[in-house]
């Protein structure tokens, strides 16, 4: 199905839900309110004519530098693609300035759970019941997120845990610890190269 095509069955289905739709190099996209994005998304993976069983990816986006008045700051953006009817939509859902939030896809896509614990950790975008909404990538103390636009390039202060890093590493260094392999004999995959 061509996305104008199904840019149209979701107009038809959602009508209140669409804010804007766009093709553009074949592609297309839907910016949706993000009250009902599992009502969507299950409606995009159900119907026998869409069947997008594939959630190619999930990721937050700060739009804080866009011209465009009437869209929120952060969205969340869903890539779905059907494999046995091979189209995709992308799925861009608004969901708020100051505190966003949107519900869980995890019980849709179980595969959704990382996904969602990525963009919460890097842009601070909560996911409604999430069964582990944690850090992933980010030490559990980490202040802020660091993909913001507002976000400082060299951070606001010091990682609270980096002094207890560095005394851990000088601890390591007393015992002759070498991440690279090169004391005590070790095995050293580089030296094949040479």
């Amino acid at each position: 199905m061509e996305p104008v095509a199904i840019i149209d069955r979701l107009k038809a289905e959602f009508p209140d839900e669409i804010l804007q739709t766009y093709v553009n190099q074949g592609q297309g996209a839907v910016v949706v309110r993000p009250g009902r994005i599992v009502d969507i998304l299950r409606w995009l993976r159900d119907d026998a004519s869409m069947r997008m069983n594939h959630l190619r990816s999930l990721c937050g986006v700060d739009n804080s530098r866009r011209k465009d008045p009437d869209l929120s700051r952060f969205e969340v953006v869903y890539n779905l693609y059907s494999i046995p009817l091979r189209h995709e939509i992308r799925i861009r859902a608004e969901v708020g300035d100051k505190e966003p939030a949107v519900d869980s896809v995890v019980p849709l896509w179980p595969g959704a759970d990382w996904l969602e614990r990525e963009t919460f950790d890097l842009m601070g975008i909560h996911f409604h019941n999430h069964p582990d909404l944690r850090r992933v990538l980010m030490p559990e103390d980490w202040v802020g997120h660091p993909l913001r636009k507002d976000y400082p390039l060299k951070g606001k202060e010091e990682w609270a845990g980096m002094t207890e890093l560095l005394n851990k590493v000088q601890e390591l260094d007393q015992h002759g610890f070498d991440p690279e392999g090169h004391q005590h004999g070790q095995y050293n995959p580089r030296e094949e190269d040479e």
